[in-house]
């Protein structure tokens, strides 16, 4: 994979167009940002650009959302985390943003409004993205375009890989080490490879741990949360009640998610490990069971603690990990166990680890593990669609202007 790095220019008092993404929780009535991270992640590229005219393109939810919002309190944040003023701009492509494009001066950094408050952003399945009214009037105005917006890879919109036949398309330094480390993973040598599922997500699991298993990445699959609810029917276990009840209501049809499983425990058996113990949520209280022992009227909350034990000793020899998805509903303290004790036993391991996921985070940040993973992803759809090995508009526009754009 070749891509034009920051490295390959001298951007110093050039024009630069950064797309990034730091679409972000916000309180509904307010309008306030409530999660700084990805403002952070993105930091190393915006700050080493201070010498150029930094004009910055992002996104904020989609149309219908209670907060899909302008930008201003975004540059609000950009402010606070640069240290140095960012000037928000109530226009993306019309006279007002050009204008201001025009006149800015080396240092400056603007924040341009909300891209998917334009219908040709989001609307525009395919043809040229490079001939709509927004890269057409911002284009003429700008040296490069910096793409740094890896949560949104997968997706192909019109700041997002439009500009790529404009001017030399470059990754930023997050879309840099996104791509180096999860990449790393997946090619890296030394085995034993362990994948660990859980959450909720299973189309997005069990499509990856196909691609994992089906060309030879991983060794290992482990299985907890909802992803788990799926390989123990394929292995003949009655859930119960609760559980099944869960996804009748969750899935459309839960059904093909657990052919997808059986297909994949008809080849891989060995190699893809299911709960030998549950909990279940008995009135708010656990209650520990055997798979064997089941079906329960109660739905299962989490993975029981010989599970978690299983799993640990597996991690412990692993030499490459990755992580996406919790092992139960560790939201609640009561059903938090079999989470927290899998993840400080991939914390503990000496493998290069990597993970990702919204719940993923939000639980590597409560038990304060972060520090221990070798790269933490910032893509949900992206991190998954990157892992099963599936189309990456925003990667292969980066492909397409290498070979354009070269030095």
């Amino acid at each position: 994979m070749k891509y034009l790095s920051m490295d390959d220019f001298n951007l110093r008092g050039k024009t630069v167009f950064v797309r990034v993404d730091v679409n972000s929780p916000v309180d509904p009535i307010s309008g306030k940002i409530l999660d700084y991270s990805r403002f952070e992640a993105h930091r190393r590229t915006l700050m080493e650009l201070r010498r150029s005219k930094v004009v910055i393109l992002a996104h904020q939810s989609r149309p219908g959302k209670r907060d899909y919002i302008s930008l201003r309190n975004h540059a609000e944040v950009f402010t606070k985390i640069l240290n140095r003023k960012v000037e928000f701009v109530e226009d993306l492509f019309g006279k007002l943003a050009r204008e201001k494009i025009e006149n800015m001066s080396s240092g400056d950094y603007i924040l341009l409004e909300n891209t998917r408050f334009y219908a040709e952003e989001y609307c525009l399945k395919k043809g040229d993205f490079g001939e709509t009214n927004i890269v057409r009037n911002l284009a003429p105005l700008g040296d490069f375009f910096i793409n740094d917006a890896f949560a949104a890879a997968h997706r192909a919109q019109t700041t997002l890989v439009g500009f790529a036949s404009k001017m030399p398309m470059l990754a930023g330094r997050l879309m840099e080490k996104e791509i180096e480390m999860l990449t790393h993973f997946m090619v890296m040598d030394e085995h034993p490879k362990v994948a660990v599922f859980g959450g909720a997500k299973a189309d997005d699991s069990i499509t990856v741990m196909e691609n994992f298993l089906n060309n030879g990445i991983v060794d290992k699959v482990l299985t907890g949360g909802v992803v788990a609810y799926f390989f123990l029917i394929a292995k003949g276990y009655d859930l119960g009640e609760g559980s099944m009840a869960y996804l009748e209501k969750e899935f459309d049809d839960y059904t093909k998610y657990v052919e997808r499983a059986s297909k994949l425990i008809e080849k891989y058996d060995d190699m893809i490990e299911i709960p030998v113990d549950v909990v279940v949520n008995n009135d708010g209280k656990r209650k520990a069971l055997t798979v064997d022992e089941l079906p329960n009227p109660k739905p299962i909350y989490d993975i029981g603690l010989d599970t978690a034990i299983k799993y640990m000793g597996i991690l412990r020899n692993a030499k490459g990990i990755v992580l996406n998805g919790p092992m139960g509903v560790f939201e609640i303290p009561e059903f938090e166990v079999g989470t927290l004790e899998v993840y400080k036993g991939v914390a503990e391991s000496s493998a290069f680890k990597v993970a990702g996921g919204g719940h993923t985070i939000a639980a590597i940040e409560k038990y304060g593990l972060k520090r221990y993973f070798d790269h933490i992803s910032t893509g949900g759809g992206a991190l998954i669609t990157f892992l099963s090995g599936g189309k990456m508009p925003v990667i292969e526009a980066l492909e397409r202007s290498y070979e354009e754009y070269q030095p």
